[in-house]
């Protein structure tokens, strides 16, 4: 980290580290295939200033949609993984004590803010509830951020774009997103891929051909039913990229398809053995 500025408080010289723009630039294209008007809507939400809400379960593409569409833009990426522990202090920065120096850190927020980036905070409802409070300043007209503990106000410009995402899988009263947030948004819905689509995907990624990836997705399809049976999640496109990914290694077929399409949807003796029966469908073993 470059030192780039120096500020003067309570008689003691204060240091801010700068990251360089470019660190955060997505310098390759991310592979990704529209579901739908994602890509368009995302473009014309830029260009508004309105800040985007993409809705949609695990492994959907969230992530990967934000990544491409801040290739597309040209501007650079700040990604936050939300978490219990997340406070508005994490996002706009801290002082700290380095030697005999006070020294001020900028927050990925913060930083996105001044460098005129994408900011983005995937599964917003685990952070903290005072996260919600000081994003909502940067998603109408006033488009700042206060950050209370340098007595400033920083005013975003004109390529920062505030983004955040949301399971609705996620249904309990903790885990709910406030409908005095999620109104200050436009949302995109994203859903798993449509069958052809999520093949090309899963074959792509894996690196497999489309007849592996093809039952794959059949197989998955089937799973996903077992949600209104008490599956909490189907299984995402992530899970099947890393299924195809292990079965091109060479890993058993079994335990590919049990470390990816199995264990990690469920704690449940029966719904486990359940997926097995469905898998045992489109694989032999």
């Amino acid at each position: 980290m470059d030192v780039t500025r120096k500020e003067h408080k309570m008689a003691k010289h204060e240091k801010s580290d700068k990251i360089e723009n470019g660190d955060f630039r997505v310098s390759k294209e991310p592979f990704y295939l529209p579901q739908g008007k994602e890509i368009e809507m995302f473009e014309a939400a830029h260009a508004n200033k309105l800040p985007v809400l993409l809705n949609g379960p695990t492994g959907s593409g969230k992530t990967r949609l934000v990544e491409h569409m801040a290739w597309r833009l040209n501007r650079p990426l700040y990604t936050v993984a939300c978490h219990d522990d997340l406070s508005a202090n994490d996002l706009t920065g801290r002082y700290i004590i380095k030697g005999d120096e006070v020294k001020w850190i900028d927050g990925p927020l913060l930083m996105a803010v001044r460098e005129g980036g994408i900011a983005y905070l995937d599964e917003i409802v685990e952070a903290r509830k005072d996260v919600t409070v000081v994003i909502h300043p940067l998603t109408d007209h006033r488009r700042y951020l206060p950050v209370e503990k340098k007595g400033k106000i920083f005013h975003a410009p004109e390529g920062f774009m505030m983004v955040i995402s949301y399971n609705p899988n996620y249904q309990s009263v903790l885990k709910e997103l406030k409908p005095s947030t999620r109104q200050r948004f436009i949302s995109i819905n994203l859903g798993w891929p449509a069958e052809d689509l999520e093949v090309r995907i899963v074959s792509r990624e894996a690196g497999v051909d489309e007849q592996m990836s093809g039952k794959l997705v059949r197989a998955a399809n089937r799973i996903r039913n077992l949600i209104h049976q008490g599956l909490e999640e189907g299984v995402s496109t992530r899970e099947l990229v890393y299924a195809g990914m292990l079965l091109k290694s060479g890993m058993p077929v079994q335990d590919s398809l049990r470390a990816t399409m199995i264990e990690p949807l469920t704690y449940d003796s029966d719904l486990k053995k359940s997926i097995e029966e469905v898998l045992k469908n489109y694989f032999s073993f």
